[in-house]
């Protein structure tokens, strides 16, 4: 998925296409990092500086709901990133100073083998936090 195919995705499910909604998800898109809901006010300040934060959330939770966006919970915040393909799950490695964010291949699940009898995994969460090399 690309930013117009997610714009596309909101279209199809009968949401308004907006320029906020535009200018959020594009912004999103071309970051190579998670942002928090202020960041995202911050950027679209200049443009619209009526908006309200309440937006920003309710717009930063559509978004995930419609799996344009994933979220995480860093340091008691939560981050938004663009969701990218849906066609398999990936993991990611997470720079806790720039935010930036590496997928990488495997999943970790492949090797649990002690999962309790009876219980049926539905999904799962895996994430590294470190530096990235510009943040070292």
């Amino acid at each position: 998925m690309n930013a117009n195919s997610a714009l596309q995705l909101l279209k199809v499910k009968g949401y308004k296409y907006t320029g906020k909604r535009e200018l959020i998800i594009h912004r999103i898109y071309n970051e190579n990092r998670y942002l928090s809901a202020k960041e995202v006010f911050g950027f679209m300040q200049k443009d619209y500086p009526n908006l309200s934060i309440d937006t920003i959330y309710r717009n930063l939770s559509l978004f995930e709901e419609l799996s344009i966006l994933e979220s995480t919970e860093f340091e008691g915040e939560r981050l938004f990133r663009f969701a990218g393909s849906n066609d398999h799950h990936q993991h990611h490695i997470i720079c806790i100073k720039c935010r930036k964010t590496i997928p990488f291949e495997g999943c970790p699940m492949n090797n649990i083998s002690n999962v309790p009898d009876g219980f049926e995994i539905t999904g799962h969460k895996f994430e590294i936090y470190g530096y990235c090399k510009d943040c070292d």
